[in-house]
């Protein structure tokens, strides 16, 4: 082995529901795991509030609060975790090098990706200081705590159309905020949010700014922006949810793995396989679909028992 390169039976890059549930099987099974946190240790999960959804928690329980519980349980069987992120890797033969932030050099036998998407958010202001107090990016997560209230939806495609349907099983009223003067979504997405009573579609409107005092109390508008007639409008709202799309963590990757159009690692036959031997992934970086705590922490899970059947086969 080459000097000053640490040498680890199974790496895990990234945290969260997905990382951290792969570290207590990986390190269950006596790998040894060294896991990066990477930007956000604990993920998505960490900017919100209540998470109500995510089995043995029936009182619900704080975000933040369950990744520090999946850390320390992951810590408690033994995983090195590590804050910092993996900046490089060279997947062109086992084992495999990679790089971490400050420099230190790791080769793995085997890599489980669980580095997560992150939700795409307009740039204001705005929705870092409401962030947990009304603005969401994740309506199944958050829609629960709107019921009987008013929300608004950003956004124009099919991902948009299916939030602003869900929400409206729940809220009230919602608003849908679309910049076009259509809808991007399928016919039959269109035709479901039109026919839907609740739900008031805003053509030719953009957020410029949200407001309120204990958190969101109503958004500021820009209707037709830089037309002869463009109209300022401030509607009233108790909810703000995104819906403009997820960017995938998987730059780093990109050069050795197979991606969809948008940079979703793909996995091979549904499992957490990659085309690489020994390289696994997990989470929402391979997931464009369901995004949710519990099916991270369930593909955490495969990937690791994946890992540890690959290690004993090699």
């Amino acid at each position: 082995m080459e000097q000053n390169i640490e040498h680890v039976r199974c790496l895990i890059v990234g945290s969260g529901p997905a990382g951290y549930t792969a570290a207590i099987y990986a390190a269950r099974a006596n790998l040894k795991p060294v896991e990066y946190c990477g930007l956000q240790p604990g993920g998505q999960l960490t900017q919100t509030t209540t998470v109500e959804n995510f089995p043995g928690y029936p009182q619900g329980v704080d975000g933040n609060q369950m990744m520090m519980d999946l850390r320390e349980q992951a810590e408690h069987f033994g995983t090195d975790i590590r804050d910092g992120s993996i900046v490089k890797a060279d997947l062109s033969k086992a084992p495999y090098r990679l790089t971490a932030e400050d420099g230190h050099e790791l080769l793995a036998d085997t890599v489980i990706i669980a580095t997560g998407a992150s939700a795409k958010y307009l740039g204001l202001d705005d929705e870092r200081k409401y962030n947990g107090q009304g603005v969401s990016a994740c309506a199944t997560c958050d829609g629960f705590f709107y019921r009987k209230k008013t929300v608004a939806v950003v956004g124009g495609g099919d991902t948009a159309c299916e939030d602003a349907l869900y929400l409206a099983g729940l809220a009230k009223k919602v608003y849908m905020i679309v910049r076009k003067p259509y809808l991007r979504a399928s016919k039959v997405m269109q035709e479901r949010v039109l026919s839907t009573e609740n739900i008031e579609v805003l053509f030719e409107h953009n957020t410029v700014g949200l407001f309120g005092e204990n958190g969101v109390e109503g958004a500021h508008l820009v209707k037709r922006k830089g037309e002869p007639d463009e109209q300022l409008v401030d509607i009233a709202i108790d909810g703000f949810f995104l819906a403009i799309g997820h960017s995938p963590n998987s730059e780093v990757f990109r050069e050795w793995l197979d991606t969809d159009e948008v940079g979703y690692l793909k996995k091979i036959d549904g499992t957490p396989r990659t085309k690489i031997p020994g390289v696994f992934v997990a989470g929402d970086v391979a997931d464009p679909v369901y995004r949710q705590a519990i099916t991270a922490a369930g593909s955490g899970c495969q990937a690791a028992i994946e890992a540890e059947r690959y290690l004993l086969n090699a």
